[in-house]
């Protein structure tokens, strides 16, 4: 965030902040969490539009960016291995078309660059905004929640391209697409907690940030994006089901492209889980709030 903005999040603080002691023990409670969420919504949504809009400041095609990076990543992957590679998602050796391939292919992409475009920026969420811990009463909680939403809009840009790709190619959305929501909900949960947990790391261990890179290639590399479940051996299959964003990935294809309800049992116990681990990085992140102040 460039320092303009700052300077105008801090206007728009001086309106709604609360009345808080950033010496005192924060509240890890969900009451406390969807309150804050509550009482700032309106800066929530301005930082949002801020992030969304600030990354492609300056640039010819502005937000149209946004369209053509998801586009371009597609051909460009798709040519590499479908091309290039002769990479095939039909196992059985039936015909198999590029278009086919690219579709069920971006449906893994999506799924991962939502994960990763917050996974990636969250270590330095508190260290690049010092004037918020030192200078003001800011509520830092919804930093994570500002990069997800940022996030998200770049998904729903990809989402819009996909569902526009299927349509071109087969004619026909199926009608579970209005699923896809669903879906991804216990991804976003699952996301804003380690985010939370990432950011409070971030500040007193600067090792983070270099190897959520590292981690991030290798969730892609071991989620069924290039590669379907079914051709991994036997032996090794559990590590790719351990992924946290293979099920995920699974079942927004199962409503995407084959056009069949998700497994509700598995999204059920996905998404208790993963609001547990975004109730814990919550928890962390309020727990150890205290020392950001000090550290930096």
């Amino acid at each position: 965030m460039q320092r303009a903005d700052h300077h105008s999040v801090l206007r728009d603080m001086s309106s709604s902040a609360t009345a808080l002691d950033p010496n005192a023990a924060q509240s890890a409670s969900l009451r406390a969490l969807l309150g804050s969420i509550t009482r700032h919504r309106q800066l929530i949504s301005q930082m949002v539009r801020r992030e969304v809009v600030g990354r492609y400041k300056g640039s010819a095609l502005g937000l149209a960016w946004s369209f053509f990076n998801p586009v371009l990543m597609l051909a460009v992957y798709t040519f590499v291995f479908s091309g290039v590679f002769k990479a095939r998602w039909n196992t059985a050796g039936e015909p198999e078309s590029i278009a086919h391939f690219a579709i069920v292919m971006f449906v893994g992409m999506i799924v991962l660059s939502l994960l990763t475009e917050v996974l990636t920026r969250s270590p330095t969420l508190i260290l690049s905004n010092p004037n918020f811990v030192k200078k003001v009463v800011f509520p830092l909680e919804i930093l994570p929640i500002v990069t997800l939403g940022a996030a998200a809009f770049h998904t729903l840009v990809s989402v819009a391209v996909l569902l526009l790709a299927f349509l071109l190619f087969n004619g026909f959305l199926h009608w579970t697409v209005v699923l896809l929501p669903l879906v991804l909900v216990p991804l976003i949960l699952l996301t804003l907690g380690l985010s939370w947990g990432l950011a409070s790391l971030g500040v007193y261990l600067r090792d983070v940030n270099q190897a959520i890179g590292l981690v991030c290639s290798v969730l892609m590399f071991l989620s069924p994006i290039f590669y379907p479940l079914s051709a991994v051996p036997e032996r090794y299959r559990w590590i790719i089901a351990a992924n946290p964003l293979t099920f995920v990935i699974e079942q927004a294809r199962r409503v995407v492209i084959d056009g069949v309800l998700p497994d509700w049992t598995g999204l059920l116990l996905y998404t208790i889980a993963a609001g547990l681990v975004g109730w814990g990085g919550f928890a962390w992140f309020q727990k150890t709030r205290k020392g950001f102040a000090d550290v930096l």
